[in-house]
């Protein structure tokens, strides 16, 4: 038994003390171009999407365990990427419209939030309801 504790348990347990040293960046640059919604709408998006769409990212306390704050890192900077709510209004018109309408189909087929997110933020997860909200103000003019 002291063997296995000596051979497979401690280099493990070593191998996870060296890999929390590998740097990770949680970083949350300035809000340029904030998104001007309604608190409704501001208020789903907030607890649904901004942790990986904006540059409000709340970094939870896993978010500094290696190997989860890899894959934690890894989504919010894809995230941003993709669509960025804290740049909203640096879009021009045609941009928004895309995003609005790729928002509109992330969220209709049930790909947004993604669960492993949910699965840590409950709050996160789309009821009816605020589906309803967030397709009117997709579907606005506006």
């Amino acid at each position: 038994m002291k063997k296995i504790v000596l051979y497979l348990v401690l280099p493990l347990v070593v191998f996870f003390v060296a890999i929390q040293f590998v740097p990770v960046s949680r970083t949350n640059p300035a809000v340029t171009a904030d998104l001007v919604a309604s608190p409704e709408v501001k208020k789903i998006l907030r607890t649904s999407c901004y942790d990986c769409h904006s540059n409000e990212t709340k970094w939870p306390w896993y978010s500094r365990v290696a190997p989860i704050s890899w894959l934690v890192a890894h989504d919010v900077k894809e995230g941003r990427s993709e669509l960025n709510f804290s740049l909203w209004n640096s879009y021009n018109a045609r941009k928004k419209k895309q995003l609005k309408a790729d928002i509109w189909e992330e969220v209709e087929e049930g790909r947004m939030p993604v669960k492993m997110y949910l699965w840590t933020h409950s709050k996160g997860t789309l009821d009816k309801k605020k589906i309803a909200i967030l397709e009117k103000w997709i579907r606005a003019k506006k």
